[in-house]
């Protein structure tokens, strides 16, 4: 696969700094392009539809860029009562986020899609996370000291909320991060 694309420009549609780390640990060479796109919804949608609508509208953004394999992807968690979370506004909806996220389970969905030769391919992945009890301290010393607000859910996996609260996950850990990397990696295969 790496073979088949080496002549071809390779784009990452995202500004994730962990986005861009996970397709390095690929081999792949890219370049960093954002296109500035409306993450807006309809509301009726699934949490997956929603996801997916983003990806493919961020991956629409490059049609221009027709020489290029474009690959973009959106995360989004769902609280266990079906609630889209996405990244908060300020500490104060981080803080109610992880509340509502503790000892309970959520999902993990990423959507990419991935412009190759004027075909945009899609695919969601999921994994399941489990929290184990987090007190108010634990949750403000995450907020204070970390980043949690470009973060889906309002916390990093990698990160020491990552180490201290997850008691186990359900499929892909770099979904989490937010690039599903092996799906990614046999999506790429198929296409090229």
């Amino acid at each position: 696969m790496l073979e088949n694309i080496k002549n071809s420009t390779v784009i990452l549609g995202s500004q994730s700094p962990r986005r861009k780390q996970l397709l390095a640990g690929l081999g792949l060479t890219f370049e960093v392009e954002v296109r500035e796109t409306a993450e807006s919804v309809d509301p009726n949608l699934s949490a997956i539809e929603a996801v997916r609508q983003i990806a493919i509208c961020k991956a629409e953004a490059f049609r221009d860029r027709v020489d290029c394999l474009i690959i973009c992807a959106d995360t989004v968690v769902v609280s266990d009562k079906g609630e889209i979370l996405g990244k908060p506004k300020d500490s104060q909806e981080a803080i109610a986020t992880l509340t509502n996220l503790s000892g309970k389970k959520h999902l993990v969905l990423t959507a990419v899609a991935i412009l190759w030769k004027g075909k945009i391919s899609t695919f969601v992945e999921k994994t399941t996370v489990y929290f184990y009890e987090l007190n108010r301290d634990e949750i403000e010393y995450y907020v204070t000291k970390f980043a949690p607000l470009d973060k889906a859910g309002s916390y990093g996996i990698q990160e020491w909320i990552g180490l201290i609260a997850i008691e186990k996950i359900e499929g892909e850990y770099n979904n989490v991060v937010g690039l599903p990397t092996a799906k990614l990696y046999q999506e790429l295969k198929k296409l090229v």
